[in-house]
């Protein structure tokens, strides 16, 4: 199985909104990782396993270094070598059409204005699996790029680092084949905020 997360290399991105399917791998490798991060696949790569009901499930956490928009290059290279198919394909991404705190499992469809998506799709095809990590919509398109490329506030924190936490501790679901009990795992380990955490930044501005 191949796990990728959506971002941008380098420390000028490591912050920013975008950049929320790199922390997700970090995450996940920190708790599953059998070997330390090394360039493959155009990427950065680990390895690693997950055991679940119906046994260990090898996985590769992967961290394209393509940027963000030419994701597809690095997991359709890494999907070919294994001979995968888009189903066991997951790749972790932000969201801003789901509210900050808000996690969805999705399976197929179209990219919704999101160029790295819509570079996996040319990739791998479309019915790869998405987890969608909300940030949250700035409230105007014309915004959305400097949106998603700004540093997320530390009170945005407050939510994102325990639903980090719970991707990683859920994983065995997704690896299982349960998006649907995987979705609901996180939620329940790391419900989404009732306040919108970034008017609570404002505010504390």
């Amino acid at each position: 199985m191949i796990l990728a997360g959506l971002g941008n290399p380098g420390p000028k991105y490591e912050k920013n909104r975008h950049n929320v399917g790199f922390m997700a791998m970090d995450a996940i490798a920190r708790k599953y990782a059998t070997a330390p991060w090394r360039a493959r696949f155009q990427g950065l790569a680990c390895e690693g396993q997950v055991e679940t009901p119906g046994g260990a499930v090898k996985l590769l956490m992967l961290k394209p270094q393509t940027f963000y928009n030419e994701t597809g290059r690095a997991v359709g290279e890494a999907a070919r070598f294994f001979k995968l198919k888009p189903a066991d394909v997951i790749v972790f991404h932000d969201e801003i059409d789901l509210a900050p705190g808000r996690f969805r499992m999705k399976t197929g469809g179209g990219a919704a204005g999101n160029n790295g998506i819509r570079s996996v799709t040319s990739q791998v095809g479309a019915d790869f699996r998405r987890a969608r990590i909300g940030v949250g919509h700035p409230g105007d398109k014309d915004m959305v790029m400097h949106y998603v490329l700004g540093d997320l506030h530390k009170a945005e924190h407050v939510w994102l680092d325990p639903m980090l936490d719970a991707v990683a501790d859920a994983l065995p679901f997704a690896a299982a084949g349960d998006d649907e009990r995987f979705q609901a795992e996180v939620m329940r380990l790391a419900p989404a905020p009732k306040a919108d955490p970034r008017k609570q930044a404002r505010d504390a501005d």
